[in-house]
């Protein structure tokens, strides 16, 4: 009976990711233990946000995809309404207006637009694919670029960019043309000058800074210069866990967060940041081949954003701390201390798990 009941609840987990999520999990919590000082009470409360993480995996990974399907508009309006109020009615916090007071708890509305976008956009293809034209993908355009716009004006330019990512993901998938996609890397580049007056001070301060760290390395540019000197001073084989001077002496600022990777190399060094990229690149492969077995439209286009957003995560957050991308605030995925960066995650993969264990349920088509 024990054993029908574990099979049970096992049903729609997938074992390959599960198994890849835990041990990144596990990785995360040894490297935070040794980022926040060694604080038991850092770990245990990313124990609980874990632990909710999973939890909301499981739940998701056991809805079928026809039911999130239904959702999509919902969710979508929705989250537009709530970005509408967080811009009327958001609380405004180190400069920013990104959170919104229920009352009871506060939410952060863009971050659930990670999810949200890429949903309705799959949801849209799945009922134009017999007919796709090119206003198709202009109205998938302004799908993705009204909330965009939102988390920009917020400002919150990271949490904007891996939305913009994630919807960019499916309709590149559902057949959007090289010429579009080249044709718009050359307006953005021929209107970046009109780009960068609209950016704020502090935005541009950071392009400025990713050129040369050094022109203000007390100030703008010290968390780059610390987080370098972190990676390279761990060499092949790195400091040791709990030995490395950046992390223990406090040089490396936000290192719970988004520079949790920089802890990570100086103590593992080079060696344990390639194991620690081929996790990833299982997790994310493991992402494409869910993909590539879906039996609808709104499954493959889903499961593929999914999968590569996560890239986009693993590669914003790593370039940032190495110094070859501007500082945008991106959490390392699985790895950085946070809740709702968690949570997030979640529910990715249980939405990748459930379309991988109720393939056989989904109709074609």
């Amino acid at each position: 009976m024990i054993s029908k009941f574990i099979t049970g609840f096992f049903r729609h987990i997938d074992s390959v990711l599960l198994a890849c999520i835990l041990f990144a999990m596990l990785v995360g919590l040894l490297v935070l233990y040794s980022a926040s000082g060694q604080q038991f009470g850092k770990v245990s409360a990313q124990i609980v946000n874990m632990s909710v993480a999973l939890a909301v995996m499981w739940a998701v990974a056991n809805i079928q995809p026809q039911h999130i399907e239904r959702i999509a508009v919902p969710a979508y309006v929705i989250g537009l309404l709530f970005l509408l109020a967080v811009a009327l009615f958001g609380d405004i916090s180190h400069g920013a207006r990104r959170w919104l007071n229920l009352g009871v708890t506060k939410i952060q509305p863009s971050e659930l637009m990670k999810l949200a976008v890429p949903i309705m956009l799959a949801w849209y293809f799945s009922k134009r694919e017999s007919n796709l034209t090119v206003v198709d993908f202009l109205i998938a355009g302004a799908i993705l670029v009204t909330p965009v716009l939102f988390i920009v004006k917020q400002p919150d330019l990271g949490t904007a960019m891996l939305v913009a990512a994630s919807g960019f993901y499916v309709i590149f998938l559902a057949g959007l043309s090289w010429r579009f996609i080249i044709g718009g890397i050359a307006l953005v580049a021929a209107l970046s000058p009109i780009f960068w007056s609209l950016l704020h001070d502090y935005q541009r301060r950071r392009i400025e800074i990713l050129i040369d760290p050094t022109q203000d390395p007390l100030g703008s540019g010290y968390h780059i210069i610390q987080s370098t000197i972190a990676i390279g001073s761990g060499g092949v084989t790195g400091k040791g866990w709990l030995n490395g001077t950046q992390t223990q002496l406090d040089f490396l600022p936000e290192r719970t967060t988004d520079f949790i990777f920089a802890v990570f190399g100086e103590e593992f060094g080079m060696i344990g940041n390639l194991l620690l990229l081929l996790l990833f690149a299982i997790i994310i492969a493991r992402g494409f081949y869910i993909a590539s077995q879906a039996k609808n439209t709104f499954s493959r286009l889903l499961a593929g954003s999914i999968a590569m957003t996560f890239f986009t995560y693993c590669f914003v957050n790593m370039g940032m701390v190495s110094g070859i991308l501007p500082v945008v605030g991106v959490p390392l995925p699985l790895i950085s201390y946070g809740g709702t960066s968690m949570l997030t995650l979640g529910l990715g993969f249980g939405l990748l798990m459930s379309i991988q264990t109720h393939k056989k349920l989904v109709a074609t088509g």
